[in-house]
């Protein structure tokens, strides 16, 4: 599974996300689109051009790729059990 998580350097909810996922030793990568121009082209590819933050784009072991707007633990632990 590959974790994709754009986000700020000041967004509350982006370190609560980090927070959620670092807490069940859970992997990912980041991307700050506040100081990645390519980070930020690459989100808005992926969201349909939807700037806000959190975003994450997961891809499953079956090669299925998910989004997920804002901090939606619900909708993670659907994607990533």
């Amino acid at each position: 599974m590959q974790i994709i998580v754009y986000s700020t350097t000041t967004c509350p909810y982006c370190k609560m996300l980090k927070d959620y996922l670092n807490g069940k030793s859970i992997d990912y990568v980041e991307k700050l689109v506040d100081l990645d121009e390519t980070a930020k082209s690459e989100m808005m590819a992926n969201s349909g051009g939807f700037l806000g933050v959190p975003f994450m784009v997961i891809v499953t072991n079956d090669g299925k790729k998910e989004t997920v707007v804002g901090f939606d633990q619900g909708k993670i632990d659907q994607i990533i059990r």
